[in-house]
């Protein structure tokens, strides 16, 4: 996973760093050494409300503190084209007529389009991508809570995606009182979180079911908890997973201290 910078990127496809266009956020592009790191392809997953679009935020500002080169996106999103098909999936006035089968074809496009013009590039460059949701969400919430043909599910996640595999997930996992609880401020509702209750059941089950399906790839979170903490389980996680991302970080944090 780790090893020299060269020409092609090394091993599977990754992403990285956060982006000035109104779909992701960008950080530092650029190291001044030859010879750097390849950096994780870390996604972040859970039910509406569980508080993984908080601490894909609270990820992206620790590297950014570190001064590591990091991309943030997002699903349905991330391109101009993703963008396009986000707003028609959660908010056109015509898409409450929308059937599962199209509600699956639209995220696998706005998702294949993702990876190839966003991800794959930003991991070639040596840039840590975050991703708030990527392919387990749509097994989960078309395949799992829609309840479509596994099958037909799996076999489209490998065709929008390719070879470009997190390295790692975090399921944030919360329960559905307090998920309706974080979900009542004022907010711009989208379609998806008008679901029933027993909807959300089916996703927060599924999510759990993966989670001990691919327990190599896949990190369940208690999101219930104070944030803090959450995001140093998270980030203490990624220091043992990834050992050469935290020790750059540790790195830059006492350069920085040592000019003060």
């Amino acid at each position: 996973m780790w090893g020299k910078r060269a020409s092609r990127p090394v091993g599977p496809p990754r992403a990285r760093c956060p982006c000035h266009a109104p779909y992701s956020t960008t950080g530092l592009l650029y190291f001044t050494i030859d010879l750097m790191p390849r950096l994780p392809f870390i996604t972040f997953e859970g039910s509406e409300g569980c508080g993984k679009s908080t601490h894909v935020k609270r990820l992206a500002a620790r590297l950014e503190r570190s001064r590591i080169p990091f991309l943030v996106t997002r699903e349905p999103g991330g391109t101009p084209i993703g963008e396009t098909i986000r707003e028609l999936l959660q908010f056109a006035p015509h898409n409450a007529g929308m059937t599962p089968e199209t509600e699956l074809l639209l995220f696998a496009a706005s998702r294949s389009q993702l990876v190839r013009e966003t991800i794959k590039p930003a991991l070639e460059r040596g840039v840590c991508v975050i991703a708030d949701r990527f392919f387990d969400s749509t097994t989960v919430y078309q395949g799992a809570a829609r309840k479509l043909d596994r099958q037909i599910v799996e076999q489209l996640n490998a065709f929008a995606v390719g070879d470009c595999i997190p390295d790692i997930t975090f399921v944030l996992d919360i329960d559905a009182a307090t998920a309706r609880s974080r979900m009542q401020a004022p907010r711009r509702a989208d379609r998806m979180e008008q679901q029933p209750a027993e909807f959300y059941e089916r996703v927060r089950g599924a999510y759990r079911e993966l989670a001990e399906r691919e327990p190599n790839r896949i990190v369940l979170i208690d999101g219930s908890g104070d944030p803090d903490k959450v995001e140093n389980e998270i980030w203490e996680v990624i220091s043992s997973r990834f050992s050469t991302l935290a020790s750059v970080a540790k790195s830059k944090i006492e350069d920085r201290k040592s000019k003060m």
